[in-house]
């Protein structure tokens, strides 16, 4: 199957949105923008390093920024994203400066820094609202239908499509979540059903990308996002609308377990059975078991250098040494982290790291949630999906250091200022 490939009604849908889209005279920037928004999430999962390429054209754009400011005033606000976006990269970087992990280490914070003229650029030419929605919806709908096709077809145990199964899964059920936000914005477009028909799409392409991955990590945290979703719109909806959404989730959900082609029951059974094997000692190599296994041997780490940490070559001589003390068991010295970021990011750069690390989360979710119940449902939506990602992400954490890999670190760095500068840019429409 062509990574690419796109049913017909669903090409259908795009034509159709680009025809409700308008262009005012010069906005050439903001079409320029609006590409990147669209292409950042839109092939993030089914091109080799799709990620890479909407956040690239936003760099390269930014050198505009010389020449012309177009309508960028930099509010408070806009200064904390700004901030903890400097404040992750330099505290990664100390890091990686003072363990002796040369350019190596500095790669992915580094990435964090190039979001920032990145940001400058979008808060100057804000792109449209069109083309970030319909490119994650595009990203959902191709990402569930190559996961659909490995799973189904080509019959692999899990889908991972062109970067790390845990990745994939989790980015695919990102693209769902986001989608889910912005039904509230479809649902004031003139072409209302159309939008809401491809948001749906999205919604359910991203959940099937994630099903079949049998990443586990990003089922955790549905009852959060559901629950920031009621707060966002639950609370405007007829009780009759509240008991149709719930059913159907319960009804999704039930047939995800149900249906052995999902996997999802076969891998719940399995971390199960991986928890009782940890408890009864008899594995310490499983999935869960070996996290376990990580987190203990992370603990031992933290209680000698709270502070400042060990740095990430420290902490894999640490590891080792506690392995041949047989505080922990030898394999998970294979791993370079602790497949947990918030552990991670303490036994690594210590209590100051943990801070900033929650920063890069929290700061962004509270500026967002400002308006979580706005009047305006166009704010609104960006308000909802601004804290959702956070909040994805501080899911997808729990089980694994997402930033510790480029396609984690690259969504974050650029989604969030794309999706932040959506939001100003309606604010400063909505109050001047």
């Amino acid at each position: 199957m062509p990574a690419l490939f796109v049913f017909a009604p669903v090409r259908r849908f795009f034509v159709t949105m680009a025809q409700s889209i308008p262009v005012a005279p010069g906005a050439g920037m903001r079409i320029y923008t609006s590409a990147a928004a669209f292409l950042l999430m839109a092939i993030a999962l089914v091109v080799p390093s799709g990620y890479s390429l909407g956040a690239v054209m936003l760099l390269l754009g930014s050198v505009v920024l010389l020449g012309k400011r177009g309508d960028l005033t930099l509010r408070r606000a806009d200064l904390a994203i700004l901030a903890v976006f400097a404040a992750y990269a330099a505290a990664v970087i100390a890091e990686a400066w003072w363990d002796g992990q040369g350019s190596r280490g500095m790669d992915r914070p580094a990435r964090f820094v190039l979001a920032l003229p990145a940001l400058l650029l979008l808060l100057a030419f804000p792109p449209r609202a069109g083309a970030i929605w319909a490119g994650l919806a595009t990203g959902g709908i191709l990402a569930g239908g190559w996961a659909s096709w490995q799973k189904l077809v080509e019959g692999v145990d899990r889908a991972s499509g062109y970067t790390y199964v845990i990745q994939f899964g989790n980015i695919s059920m990102l693209s769902a979540i986001l989608c889910a936000a912005g039904l509230g914005w479809a649902l004031v477009q003139p072409r209302a059903r159309w939008w809401v028909a491809l948001l749906a799409l999205g919604i359910v392409g991203g959940v099937l990308g994630s099903l079949f991955s049998g990443t586990r990590g990003g089922w955790v945290g549905i009852p959060v996002v559901l629950w920031v979703l009621y707060r966002g719109y639950g609370r405007d909806l007829p009780g009759k609308w509240k008991t149709a959404a719930l059913a159907a989730v319960l009804v999704v959900g039930s047939l995800a377990y149900a249906l052995p082609q999902t996997g999802v029951q076969e891998r719940v059974g399995q971390a199960v059975s991986d928890v009782q094997r940890y408890i009864s000692q008899e594995s310490q190599t499983s999935s869960v078991g070996a996290r376990f296994e990580m987190w203990k041997g992370a603990a031992h780490l933290i209680a000698e250098k709270p502070l400042l940490g060990w740095g990430e070559n420290g902490y894999q001589a640490g590891m080792q040494q506690l392995a041949d003390a047989d505080v922990i068991h030898p394999f998970i010295t294979t791993f370079d982290h602790a497949h947990n970021e918030f552990i991670d990011a303490t036994a690594k750069r210590g209590l100051l790291g943990l801070v900033v690390l929650l920063a890069l989360y929290l700061v962004p979710m509270r500026l967002f949630a400002r308006q979580l119940t706005a009047p305006d449902m166009h704010l609104r939506a960006f308000a909802v999906a601004g804290v959702l990602l956070p909040v994805a992400y501080f899911d997808f954490g729990l089980s694994q250091v997402f930033l510790a890999h480029n396609s984690g670190v690259m969504v974050y760095a650029f989604l969030l200022p794309v999706l932040w500068a959506a939001f100003r840019a309606r604010e400063r429409q909505l109050v001047p």
